[in-house]
């Protein structure tokens, strides 16, 4: 790719190293250019509706293929770039988080370079298994002989050389399909973050990311969880639940147009009970009938209608984080965002499900982003640009020869060899 008429890696026209960033989404795909500055600046926006994914899931190549590019192609344009490599946001094959730690002997007692590509070659053996995919790893720390803490081990003296690694993994089909769907756009995937830990990054404050915060992004298909403590990725899962499961209750309930189904959603869902809501009449028509006839229901009905599918939502994320045996690493912060967490009342409601005091907020603005713009709905587009700078986390790398194979898994393999 590097060898067509497509600009180099990494280069833009303006002179600026720039970052590019793909959030797909069930409901938007966003795309985002960056300067690698510090702070990083926007040059470049593009937004279109989704197609062709949902929760998490490519369903259809060619349409999710034409959202993709047009949103690239308007992002280009304002930025004046073309890019050839992209960050990506994943949210779907069933992700699962591990930790672990890899050793290698140190052949000569000074270690070197050779010695940390062992440490990682063997975490990839660890994760590549049962079917799964590594999508996503990040070093938390390195132990020599034993002795923890240690951030770059090169040209220290040890016998043995340990990597306490935090990886997380996915189903190998839907990683491969959505590889396959950044390829056919002439793009190369160089790093896939879960949309949990890429919203933590845009939301969290920088003291939360340091002592412990866990992130819950509610979207349109699914509802993506992030945990990061002392500035290190640690858990990432996602539940396939999202905004338009309210959307299709109320469709289902009502027997109303999806479209009138979101409308009323979005005026009139809440999880905040008033005494005034039995009285709130809400108007809306039915499907499929000619006549112009409205119909009526309260805002309390559509209260008590949607929120037994929350309160499953914040359930199931809560035995999530129990299980991961990560839930302490939180400190007991919770922070919503994502387009459905703008749900009136929705953070009163997760506190007490969560036992912790919540609260809903957006990303932080890129230099030369409107803070008007930055809604809770662009959280991971704005916090892949913030994850695409972690050194901490291991990028793809393109195969240096016909060997490392070609395509995704190849990079792969080349990737954990090379990252150091």
């Amino acid at each position: 790719m590097g060898q067509s008429s497509r600009s180099l890696p990494g280069a833009s026209g303006r002179g600026y190293p720039v970052v590019g960033i793909l959030d797909l989404g069930t409901s938007k795909i966003c795309c985002i250019i960056a300067s690698r500055t510090n702070p990083p600046r926007l040059m470049g926006f593009g937004h279109q509706r989704s197609r062709g994914i949902k929760a998490g899931i490519v369903v259809d190549l060619d349409e999710a293929e034409q959202a993709i590019r047009a949103a690239v192609a308007q992002a280009e344009r304002q930025a004046g770039v073309t890019l050839d490599d992209i960050h990506v946001s994943i949210a779907g094959g069933q992700l699962q988080s591990s930790h672990f730690s890899a050793t290698a002997e140190v052949a000569s007692g000074i270690v070197r370079d050779a010695d940390i590509a062992r440490v990682i070659d063997g975490a990839r053996h660890f994760c590549h298994r049962d079917g799964r995919a590594l999508v996503h790893m990040n070093r938390i720390a390195y132990r020599l002989d034993g002795s923890p803490g240690v951030r770059d081990p090169r040209g220290m003296a040890g016998r043995l050389l340990a990597g306490d690694m935090h990886a997380v993994t996915a189903d190998d089909g839907p990683v491969r399909n959505l590889c396959l769907l950044i390829e056919r756009c002439f793009l190369r995937p160089v790093r896939l973050t879960p949309t949990g830990l890429a919203s933590a990054r845009a939301v969290a404050t920088h003291d939360e990311l340091r002592a412990g915060v866990t992130v819950l992004d509610f979207g349109a298909g699914t509802t993506s969880i992030g945990v990061i403590a002392d500035g290190h990725d640690l858990f990432a899962a996602s539940i396939p639940i999202g905004g338009n499961h309210l959307t299709f209750d109320i469709v289902s309930s009502l027997h109303t147009p999806l479209a009138e189904a979101e409308r009323i959603k979005v005026l009139y869902g809440t999880m905040v009970e008033a005494s005034s809501d039995e009285r709130d009449v809400v108007t809306y028509p039915r499907s499929g009938e000619t006549e112009m006839e409205l119909y009526q229901t309260t805002r309390a009905a559509i209260r008590d209608l949607i929120r037994p599918r929350v309160e499953s939502l914040l359930a199931q994320a809560t035995e999530r984080l129990v299980a991961s045996g990560l839930q302490a690493y939180g400190g007991g912060r919770f922070v919503l965002t994502g387009g459905a967490a703008q749900l009136v009342g929705l953070p009163v409601l997760a506190g007490r499900y969560l036992g912790a005091n919540v609260r809903l907020a957006g990303p932080r603005p890129l230099a030369g982003m409107s803070p008007s713009s930055c809604t809770p709905a662009l959280a991971t587009a704005v916090g892949l640009v913030a994850e695409a700078a972690n050194p901490a986390t291991l990028d793809l790398a393109e195969p240096r020869d016909a060997s490392a194979g070609a395509g995704y898994l190849g990079r792969v393999g080349q990737w954990l060899r090379e990252a150091f």
